[in-house]
């Protein structure tokens, strides 16, 4: 059961929010500062000896998915990028457990992350990384067990911090802190060579933030809102979050994490070309298609009424080095509109403000997607 009529009253938005989601998504732009403030200090004396073979991430929160995608989607493809994904008998940080593979050794650099810091996977992952002579590196909050462990291996600990005077959210896959587990190690890949991610991008990625929390915050009117205009398209609908480029691909694969974390509403993901043949069963109406409406003897009360699809188009920006009398490979999107045109399926193109880095368009359009989820979970009765 929804109530859209909230997304019009930005005084019954706040009051919904009983777990502080929009302050904390709110809050991104104040996150990425701290944090650059607080990993400034240690990564100004580390001297890197080169650039890791891979990076291999770990951990239990978004950041880490949304880590791993960045990282490869900023870099200049010499540095391989993997996300280690957990294993374990319950979906509990407790419980999970993290492998290396056998390949990972002395050449390659294993990043740990946790807002917590006390997951028993998490040591034990930094002992064996430690045993195989990997670099490790770490994000936890200081005197977590996590940290501790890797100052006595003499790990790279970069601080997990909060804004100042933010109160924390009440849901554990609250938006926005995800920026202080990520920015360190965007910060640390700058500093390996891996991605462009200086002190000046992500300045000027903290003002864009800033600039989006106002755009998508809850006075803002559903009309000039995108982030209130989607998430009111996405009620009762099922999102296909199709995404052209590595950058636009990483943040719709954390805005499917985020729509099921908070809302519960799930998202399907796929790149261009891909999606028009992936999806393309769903844009019919299922992989039977509707039913005869001329077949008299069918039971109608037992006819299926699956979601309506809602395609949600992510484009990445153009390469920063490409000329601009370049002959490019024509883009899948135009073929993606034609498409949805013919079969009457809605479409929303979700765009960042023109210019800036590309850094700065990912943050843009996480921002606009963490706010949709958060107002989906606001507006959704059940869930609020």
């Amino acid at each position: 059961m929804t109530d859209e009529s909230l997304l019009d009253d930005p005084d019954g938005l706040i009051r919904a929010d009983r777990r502080g989601l929009l302050r904390s998504v709110a809050a991104s732009g104040a996150q990425v500062r701290t944090a650059v403030r607080a990993a400034s200090a240690p990564l100004s004396r580390l001297r890197p000896e080169g650039r890791p073979g891979t990076v291999l991430l770990a951990g239990p929160g978004p950041d880490v998915p949304l880590a791993a995608g960045l990282l490869e989607a900023l870099g200049d493809g010499a540095v391989r990028v993997a996300h280690l994904t957990p294993s374990g008998p319950l979906a509990s940080p407790g419980a999970l457990r993290w492998q290396l593979p056998r390949w990972a050794g002395t050449l390659d650099l294993v990043l740990i992350t946790s807002a917590d810091g006390s997951e028993p996977g998490l040591t034990d992952l930094l002992e064996r990384a430690h045993r195989r002579g990997c670099a490790v590196a770490t994000v936890a909050p200081e005197g977590s067990s996590l940290a501790e462990l890797a100052l006595r291996r003499r790990s790279l600990t970069l601080p997990a911090t909060t804004a100042p005077h933010l109160e924390p959210a009440g849901h554990p896959a609250a938006p926005g802190h995800h920026w202080s587990l990520l920015v360190p190690l965007l910060m640390l890949g700058d500093r390996l060579g891996v991605c462009a991610a200086s002190g000046e991008h992500l300045q000027a990625l903290a003002e864009r933030l800033d600039t989006t929390a106002e755009r998508c915050g809850p006075v803002s009117r559903p009309d000039d809102n995108p982030a209130k205009a989607l998430a009111s398209g996405c009620h009762g609908a099922l999102p296909l979050l199709w995404s052209e480029g590595k950058l636009a691909g990483a943040v719709a694969r954390h805005a499917a994490s985020a729509f099921l974390a908070l809302p519960g509403v799930p998202a399907l993901t796929a790149p261009l070309p891909e999606a028009l043949a992936a999806h393309g069963a769903l844009l019919a109406g299922g992989p039977a298609g509707p039913p005869d409406p001329d077949d008299f003897f069918r039971d109608r009360v037992d006819d299926p009424s699956p979601p309506r699809a809602r395609v949600v188009l992510l484009e990445g920006p153009a390469p920063a080095d490409t000329p601009p009398d370049a002959d490019l490979p024509p883009s899948a999107v135009a073929a993606a509109r034609d498409l949805l045109s013919e079969q009457g399926v809605a479409l929303t193109e979700l765009t960042a403000a023109e210019g800036g880095s590309d850094l700065e368009t990912a943050g843009d359009l996480v921002a606009q997607l963490d706010f949709t989820a958060v107002y989906l979970a606001l507006t959704t009765a059940t869930r609020s």
